[in-house]
């Protein structure tokens, strides 16, 4: 079997590619065009930046055609190679001339794209809105936000913020499609909350919920890449890639500590928002990003101890289902100490003061008290009160970030 019969049923003809996967594929020739171009007319910076944008690009249609879409895969990686080979070649006249066959190679797998023995039926909007986690990424989004105002103490322009928040949105939504992919076998032996997502229900093709991903993954990149700082947007790729290699591929099946260091994608976002507003990672940005890695395991363990037999029927090693209910609330308590320590730091580090003090002794205290009432009645109606306010508690915590530098 090939690698794209991973993707879809063998007795059905190979897929076309998809709308996506067009536009990316369309998107990286326009990008290598205009490199050449600038190339050509000896444009320096500008030539540079171009180049750099038609990379994410290249590298998603390669992954699409080495996943889902093998026609593909000889023009796609042609490019791919070609380009990084002109890219080190510092003779002008072999630089163009490699680079204008990249070109020629993505312009072919452009084509190539409209191809194919068999089209998908149309989906849904609402199953492509599903792939992207909205309820999700939003509180993401709110942590990202609220960052970029600590790092520039006080309101950010509100170019800056749309542009960020835009590009932090697609990367989020990239790898959720991304998840949504390699979660569809479990996805369906998890209850009725999963089993209706898009591809569990089999109401979309997995390549296309691939292309769909990998596509949001790539312009989410460019736009932070040449919109907002390239620190910015290499850490939104290096938290999307985290988040669908490091824990969805690995972690999330192997240990019960999957959520503990997966929990370090989550975290990702405040570092995006800070990098967006200063240019630069510094002490105060790493806080933040802490915390959101210190709130992760006792939010999802709550989670874990309310759906504890779906997870075992699907065989996902959390917490409650490896350690039992009693090991998995003490951890959620002792977290909680550790969190509401951790907030108080930026106080103590002079980033923040004593508005967003106030908050978080207040936030923190409910926080940990909820957690002891868990300890000592482990209760599905308990687990959730302490689930949904964790919610409440890290956008509240995050907000109050954010008027604090405001009212100074």
């Amino acid at each position: 079997m090939t690698c794209a019969g991973v993707w879809q049923r063998p007795d059905v003809p190979e897929l076309r590619p998809g709308p996506w996967l067009r536009l990316t594929a369309l998107f990286a020739a326009l990008a290598t065009l205009l490199a050449v171009i600038s190339g050509a007319a000896s444009l320096g910076a500008a030539h540079r930046v171009l180049a750099a944008l038609a990379l994410p690009p290249l590298l998603a249609l390669v992954t699409a055609a080495l996943l889902a879409h093998r026609r593909l895969l000889v023009p796609a990686l042609a490019a791919l190679v070609l380009f990084g080979i002109a890219a080190l070649v510092t003779a002008r006249g072999l630089h163009l001339a490699l680079a204008a066959v990249a070109f020629a190679a993505t312009l072919v797998a452009a084509v190539a794209t409209y191809r194919g023995e068999a089209a998908a039926p149309r989906s849904s909007w609402r199953d492509y809105v599903t792939l992207t986690k909205p309820r999700i990424m939003s509180l993401l989004l709110v942590t990202g936000l609220c960052a970029m105002f600590v790092g520039a103490k006080g309101a950010p322009s509100a170019w800056l913020v749309v542009v960020t928040m835009s590009g932090l949105a697609l990367a989020c939504g990239g790898a959720s499609a991304l998840n949504h992919v390699l979660d569809r076998d479990i996805d369906k032996l998890m209850g009725q909350r999963t089993r209706a997502r898009p591809l569990a229900a089999e109401r979309m093709p997995p390549a296309r919920a691939l292309e769909f991903g990998l596509t949001l993954s790539a312009f989410s990149f460019v736009l932070l890449a040449s919109l907002v700082n390239v620190l910015a947007a290499a850490l939104a790729l290096v938290g999307n890639l985290f988040y669908v290699l490091v824990y969805t591929r690995w972690l999330k099946r192997t240990t019960p500590q999957n959520i503990v260091i997966g929990g370090a994608a989550g975290a990702v976002p405040p570092l995006v928002g800070w990098a967006a507003a200063t240019g630069n990672l510094t002490l105060p940005a790493l806080w933040l990003f802490l915390i959101v890695f210190l709130w992760t395991p006792p939010h999802f363990w709550a989670l874990a101890l309310l759906i504890r037999r779906d997870y075992e029927a699907a065989r996902i090693p959390m917490l409650p289902v490896v350690r039992g209910e009693r090991e998995t609330t003490r951890q959620i308590v002792i977290y909680s100490l550790v969190l509401g320590g951790a907030t108080l730091v930026p106080v103590l580090w002079g980033t923040l003061g004593l508005v967003y003090l106030g908050a978080a002794i207040v936030l923190g205290a409910t926080f940990l008290w909820l957690a002891l009432v868990l300890r000592r009645q482990t209760t599905p109606r308990h687990a959730s009160v302490l689930f949904h306010y964790s919610l409440l508690y890290l956008a509240l915590l995050f907000v109050a970030m954010a008027v604090d530098p405001l009212i100074q």
